[in-house]
């Protein structure tokens, strides 16, 4: 309980004031912040048929929020083909999946890659010679060489044996 008699002297008339618009904006901040979580209820999860369910494995490929326009979070794509998720041995056939993945997430939220703000590229025992082939790869698929936000971060393993790859991303699809 706030002790008011530190107020009731001449010095801190306008503190008082003062002290109760602070009181009474923290309360609309708190009110604010309660409106913003009944605007999260419209978040959508979006999985595409062709790609595998990725439900038993607690995911899903992309959630989308709206508000002055909608960001989609896409899950990390593998270079896993179809929905056995085939992996091949070949590294740059797994960056040419991941990416065709990535896209097909995409086009499930009616986006393409230019709607693509961030993306984290995941590879198993990175070298020259793969970032080589990524890149060689992104600018076949970003032909207008307006790139995304990247991360690339060498790992030792990923989620599955045999995966050499794995493609996050942030897009942004305006209202």
């Amino acid at each position: 309980m706030t002790n008011f008699k530190h107020f009731t002297d001449k010095k801190n008339v306008l503190i008082s004031p003062i002290f109760i618009l602070l009181l009474t904006g923290c309360s609309k901040t708190e009110n604010s912040s309660f409106t913003n979580q009944k605007d999260m209820s419209n978040i959508q999860y979006k999985n595409p048929k062709v790609l595998f369910d990725p439900t038993p494995f607690a995911f899903a490929h992309s959630a989308t929020a709206s508000g002055n326009g909608s960001y989609v979070f896409i899950s990390g794509q593998s270079g896993g083909e179809g929905l056995e998720h085939r992996l091949s041995d070949d590294f740059r056939g797994q960056v040419r999946t991941a990416l065709q993945n990535l896209n097909t997430v995409l086009k499930a939220s009616g986006l393409t890659t230019d709607n693509v703000l961030k993306i984290t590229i995941l590879i198993v025992d990175h070298d020259q010679d793969k970032l080589k082939i990524w890149t060689e790869e992104m600018n076949k698929v970003w032909k207008n060489n307006k790139f995304p936000a990247s991360t690339l971060i060498p790992v030792p393993k990923l989620a599955l044996d045999g995966m050499l790859i794995e493609v996050d991303a942030i897009a942004f699809k305006p209202l």
